[in-house]
């Protein structure tokens, strides 16, 4: 049977996921904020809007363009690493703790939760099957052998998955992402390669580190 025409996977979907996060890091508390405020904002988008005016499809991007994607994801993951990082100190530290509200502990907290969210959906997302623009080009019967998730879809019938013309986007790590957040293992799509479990447990952990001390955390504060 003849496969269908390829699909474009477009930038849009993850450029509306890094706005997200952008918009999450602008209103933290100042007071766990990493810098400068506009620096991280600075940083990502002078890397996002070139190529979205660039490169608005993955399916014919050259290495340059994927690399800024990469960095781009890496940025935004370091910043909210260390904006972690920074709520720590002020949680440990008596006269910082006596600075900050529990209020203001907890919604930064679930700011953090849901940036290290799309953080991870953006790195699935990235290097699942060598990125976007390969998994845009690998036939339905080699999804398998070159993909770093194994999907519900790709267990299907040859036949059938050559007629539905199936390919993970960005949604799809989105909700993988999710759920390995929530839960602390995947749902119904698994790490088929070491880098795809090494992320997910970075996910979970700094997650579970979020979750368990910082909110709960928050949680006394507000109760006391």
């Amino acid at each position: 049977m003849r496969e269908k025409p390829l699909v474009d996977e477009p930038r849009w979907h993850a450029a509306v996921a890094v706005l997200a996060a952008v918009g999450l890091y602008l209103t933290l508390p100042n007071k766990i904020t990493v810098g400068p405020l506009w620096l991280m904002p600075l940083l990502i988008l002078g890397i996002l809007i070139p190529l979205l005016i660039v490169a608005p499809g993955r399916h014919l991007e050259v290495a340059w363009q994927r690399w800024a994607s990469i960095t781009n994801i890496f940025i935004l993951n370091i910043f909210n690493i260390a904006t972690l990082v920074q709520l720590f100190i002020w949680l440990v530290s008596v006269h910082h703790r006596r600075a900050i509200s529990g209020e203001q502990l907890l919604v930064g907290a679930v700011q953090i939760w849901i940036t290290n969210v799309i953080v991870y959906a953006l790195w699935f997302w990235e290097i699942d099957g060598r990125g976007p623009s390969v998994r845009c080009r690998v036939p339905a019967q080699q999804e398998q052998q070159r993909s770093d998730f194994l999907f519900v879809q790709m267990t299907l019938d040859r036949e059938v998955r050559e007629r539905m013309n199936w390919k993970p986007r960005f949604l799809d790590y989105l909700f993988v992402s999710f759920t390995n957040a929530t839960a602390f293992s995947p749902a119904d799509t698994y790490p088929l390669t070491r880098l795809a479990k090494t992320l997910m447990m970075a996910e979970a952990m700094t997650s579970l580190a979020t979750l368990s001390i910082i909110a709960g955390r928050a949680i006394n504060i507000l109760g006391s």
